[in-house]
């Protein structure tokens, strides 16, 4: 089955059942106590700066490890993967000062979560795998000075956005990827410089790329941190032709609800869903329960409120599995009628 055809299924898909995402990679890779020295790899072993923490390089320095990753949530009923690319962008990797193997983050991390998503189908045969290509938010924000005694200042602008978005976008699709998923978005304004550039790469490649969107509410406040409440929200990234938008991070499923249950009233395109598992502890580690969070996020199938569920912070094998069989159970969220005039 080629690329088209995948997409296709995938649309498909969204349509008929609800499908599942996988969990939190920032939580499976701690598992694995990495030290610095297993970042670095033998080919970056004299870099001159610490590179521990920088989780996109393991796609060059520990591919097994990330594919592993990727292969426990397929086994534990996932049907996407997201790939190992959430800071690997210009802009984020500069604390590391590897901005130029950002375009290689990219590709290396497509190929792992390719190879996983591939065995998995070659080895249940009819099943399919996706894999989707993520593109966090950077470390720099458009519409927020970082100096609160300098209120207008901007770390960063909109054309420096879209060149760093452009070049993640066009190593994610070239390499394989089945979407593009512009997620964790606090700053709106930062997401459109990534639909800008994913934009552009559509008209370069002539490709239909399927976008996936997923903001994040900060707080009890209903808003992102750029201040949009979740329909203004909504409403803002629409003219990007959509394959879906939802939340993601922050909340865990409780909180998360009503905001769900908003997007699922408004939004003229598939909703998702990827929260939490619970919120941190004192130590910033997740308590939830597989069984917990699945109880959760049952509420947004039983309401039709999604067409896609995974986990974000604190997740792993074990809660998407617990969420798969729920996901099995449920029914999609139905795209409205839109009036249409005569």
């Amino acid at each position: 089955m080629n690329r088209e055809q995948r997409i296709e299924a995938l649309r498909l898909a969204m349509k008929t059942r609800v499908v599942v995402l996988d969990g939190a990679m920032g939580t499976m890779i701690q598992r694995h106590n990495l030290q610095e020295e297993d970042y670095r790899g033998q080919r970056f072993a004299d870099w001159p700066h610490p590179v521990k923490g920088n989780n996109e390089l393991l796609s060059l320095t520990r591919p097994d490890v990330i594919q592993g990753i990727h292969q426990a949530y397929f086994e534990a009923g996932a049907d996407i993967a997201e790939t190992n690319t959430f800071g690997a962008n210009r802009i984020s990797q500069a604390d590391y000062h590897m901005e130029a193997l950002a375009e290689e983050m990219n590709l290396a991390s497509v190929a792992c979560a390719r190879a996983a998503a591939d065995a998995c189908m070659e080895k249940e045969p009819g099943r399919l795998c996706w894999v989707a290509g993520a593109i966090g938010p950077t470390n720099k924000t458009a519409s927020l000075s970082p100096d609160v005694n300098d209120p207008g200042f901007r770390a960063i602008d909109f054309d420096e956005l879209v060149e760093a978005y452009l070049e993640q976008a066009r190593a994610l699709w070239s390499a394989g990827a089945d979407a593009l998923l512009v997620e964790t978005i606090f700053d709106t304004l930062n997401a459109k410089a990534a639909l800008y550039a994913i934009q552009q790469l559509r008209e370069e490649t002539g490709a239909a790329i399927p976008i996936m969107v997923s903001g994040t509410i900060t707080d009890a406040s209903g808003r992102t941190l750029s201040g949009q409440t979740v329909e203004a929200f909504m409403i803002s990234l629409l003219h990007a032709d959509l394959l879906s938008i939802g939340l993601n991070c922050a909340l865990g499923a409780k909180d998360m609800a009503p905001y769900i249950q908003e997007l699922a009233k408004k939004s003229p395109v598939m909703v998702t869903a990827y929260p939490n598992a619970g919120l941190p502890n004192a130590f910033g580690a997740y308590d939830q329960t597989p069984d917990e969070m699945a109880d959760l996020v049952a509420e947004f199938m039983n309401n039709r409120w999604i067409n896609l569920i995974g986990g974000c912070c604190g997740s792993t094998p074990d809660h998407i599995a617990a969420i798969a069989r729920v996901a099995k159970q449920a029914q999609p969220r139905p795209l409205p009628e839109l009036n249409k005039e005569s």
